[in-house]
């Protein structure tokens, strides 16, 4: 792991999908003194050439971009945002944790049966009334 984001850092979410809205809901909630920006990704103007990234891949995936530019994804994008509350012991125990080597490929494999397993689980009302919740399907 770097030594720390960058702040501020734009985390990248899916707003159509209910888990990934209501855990970013409760980071938006948290004091992060500005040092967090949430980007919906299912949203119909979310321009992903701005970023370099294509939208398949911020939609199967969690990102986030620090101001250096920095990318992180999946388990580091969490570990990127818990960096923002440096007070809080819980997160701090939690970053600690996801960086261990062996946890770190835990945590990793987790993410990644939960990114494959996302497609179908519920989403929000009228978030996918553009089509934009099929992207990365084929994953």
């Amino acid at each position: 792991m770097p030594p720390g984001p960058e702040f501020p850092l734009h985390v990248f979410y899916d707003g159509s999908c209910i888990v990934c809205a209501t855990g970013m809901a409760a980071y938006m909630k948290k004091n992060h003194e500005g040092r967090l920006v949430f980007l919906d990704v299912s949203a119909p103007d979310f321009l992903p050439e701005e970023y370099g990234i294509s939208l398949a891949d911020f939609m199967y995936q969690m990102h986030a971009i620090d101001r250096q530019g920095t990318v992180y994804r999946g388990p580091e994008a969490f570990w990127a945002i818990w960096q923002a509350f440096p007070s809080s012991s819980w997160y701090g125990f939690l970053g600690a944790l996801v960086t261990l080597p062996g946890l770190n490929v835990l945590a990793r494999l987790a993410y990644r049966g939960f990114a494959r397993i996302r497609k179908y689980l519920p989403k929000r009302k009228n978030a996918c009334d553009t089509g934009i919740c099929k992207i990365g399907k084929d994953r």
